[in-house]
């Protein structure tokens, strides 16, 4: 029975443990809670919109730009073997079943090889801009939202400043009591217009990080399709005669 006790102890304490745990998140939950309802749920709850749409914004670029990120070593390593067999419809192939925005830029230089090279650049800047503004949809309302949280919070402050001075003049008096409603409205609202906007931050200069590295692959991976469709006389081979 003694080589029990020790384990059962263990699974005790972390019994215990999660216990508490739960007792202190839901603690938390309930001061969050009142927290909410004593700043003026009229304004704590737009702020509280602004953070579920923003987050919701937030959340589906984060998994776009997953799903758009593409192993560019690897795609223009199968792109460079079709072409040094001078196979450029099976390199168009390739970039066309491979998902992702780099993907859908070499298609565009592929598909133009036969134009020349300046043809090619040319594709390659002008489909990269739309695949840019792909990348960037959403950006704007993510920025709104960090813009009008906390300027929601500071108009909460205001109101909460007006409402404790009204009661100043129809009481009559300077008491804590009477200004500490208001005074708890203004930190309140603005403590929660802060929070979400920092939130929102965060989460937005991660996508933009994000954006930045599709871009700088993408730069990189036309820069040396046109190299190897250079190296491999792609333009001389594919160019139409006249």
């Amino acid at each position: 029975m003694r080589h029990l006790i020790k384990p059962l102890a263990v699974l005790a304490l972390v019994a215990f443990s999660a216990a508490d745990l739960a007792a202190q998140e839901s603690d938390g939950f309930q001061v969050l809670k009142k927290n909410f309802i004593d700043g003026d749920w009229r304004f704590m709850a737009i702020v509280l919109i602004c953070l579920i749409l923003g987050l919701a914004f937030c959340i589906e670029r984060i998994i776009t730009l997953n799903l758009a990120s593409t192993n560019t070593d690897k795609l223009l390593s199968r792109i460079g073997e079709r072409l040094e067999a001078g196979d450029v419809e099976g390199a168009k192939e390739v970039a066309k079943s491979t998902p992702g925005p780099t993907a859908s830029v070499l298609y565009e230089g592929l598909r133009h090889s036969s134009e020349g090279p300046d043809a090619v650049e040319k594709a390659i800047v002008s489909y990269g801009s739309v695949q840019m503004g792909l990348l960037e949809r959403g950006l704007v309302w993510i920025a709104l939202f960090i813009a009008i949280a906390p300027m929601l919070g500071f108009m909460g402050t205001v109101i909460g400043m007006i409402q404790a001075f009204n009661r100043i003049e129809t009481v009559g008096d300077l008491s804590p009591a009477v200004v500490a409603g208001g005074i708890k409205v203004a930190l309140l609202t603005t403590v929660f217009g802060l929070v979400v906007a920092i939130i929102l931050q965060i989460l937005y200069n991660y996508i933009v990080n994000k954006i930045d590295g599709i871009v700088n692959r993408m730069e990189d991976a036309t820069i040396a399709l046109v190299d190897i469709m250079a190296t491999n006389n792609i333009f001389t081979t594919t160019r139409p005669r006249i």
